[in-house]
């Protein structure tokens, strides 16, 4: 794999930043950046640890054990929605209930978000329900971005999330599984995390969200190649590849997405 960075004259393409090897004379040093709800500044995504692909499978989706999680967005942020989210979909597949997650997302108020969920995380029932180490991911590489969501869970995104509702085809239905859309235009504003838990074909897709005993809302025209299954507003569904790469600004993979650990007394 090649990069063609850096320019220096020209700004290099955040995704090339996210895939380049960091320089770290402190082996012992780790970034906390990520949160997706606003950009992670350049020089913090080029100092991340970029994701290197692994094995795949042809397609794929991660569904929650929990579905009814429609109070965690609307009381808190997007950022922390999606963080719940992903919890309920990777193993162990943890369900943080509504009120476990406004506590949360008050008590780390404005610190660090994801320094708050290396160190504090989901607590409950005498556990802490943490975040892994955070790795960046090229969204622009197919290979990559789909062994991230294969091997290690949702792959936590910040997106432009102003024309959801508006320019594209189809619409996201808050709190309603199964929407999808394509030819979503590009906006240079991040300002939302979403997250991306499947892969495949269209017609893959769909297959895996029925097994889920879900039909989904396919917008006439819809694009048939390499789409993903995407969490946002509370709600999962599809985008094509194209609107993907037109909404997203960074990727971030979670290693492991939880890790439990027992709270002292």
């Amino acid at each position: 794999m090649t990069f063609n960075l850096p320019r220096g004259a020209i700004p290099s393409p955040r995704s090339e930043l996210a895939a380049s090897e960091p320089y770290r004379p402190d082996d012992g040093l780790e970034v906390f950046v990520p949160s997706g709800a606003f950009p992670s500044p350049n020089q913090e995504l080029a100092a991340a640890q970029p994701y290197k692909a692994g094995t795949v499978s042809e397609c794929f989706l991660a569904w929650p054990i929990e579905t009814d999680i429609e109070t965690n967005e609307t009381v808190t942020s997007s950022l922390w929605a999606e963080e719940a989210f992903a919890k309920a979909c990777a193993e162990p597949k943890v369900f943080v209930p509504p009120d476990v997650v406004t506590r949360t997302a008050r008590q780390c108020g404005s610190s660090n978000f994801a320094r708050y969920m290396r160190t504090h995380g989901f607590q409950m029932d005498g556990k802490a329900y943490l975040d892994g180490a955070f790795h960046s991911v090229n969204w622009t590489n197919p290979a990559i971005l789909n062994s991230a969501i294969y091997n290690h869970g949702p792959v936590k995104i910040g997106v432009a999330a102003e024309e959801f509702q508006s320019a594209a085809r189809g619409l996201v239905t808050p709190g309603m599984n199964g929407w999808a859309m394509y030819n979503y235009p590009k906006n240079p504003r991040e300002d939302h995390c979403a997250s991306l838990c499947g892969y495949g074909n269209m017609a893959e897709l769909v297959g895996l969200f029925e097994q889920h005993h879900l039909a989904v809302n396919v917008p006439g025209g819809m694009p048939t190649g390499l789409c993903y299954a995407m969490f946002i507003w509370n709600s999962i569904g599809i985008v094509d590849q194209q609107s993907m790469l037109n909404m997203t600004y960074e990727a971030w993979a979670r290693i492991p997405v939880t890790v439990v650990k027992n709270l002292d007394g």
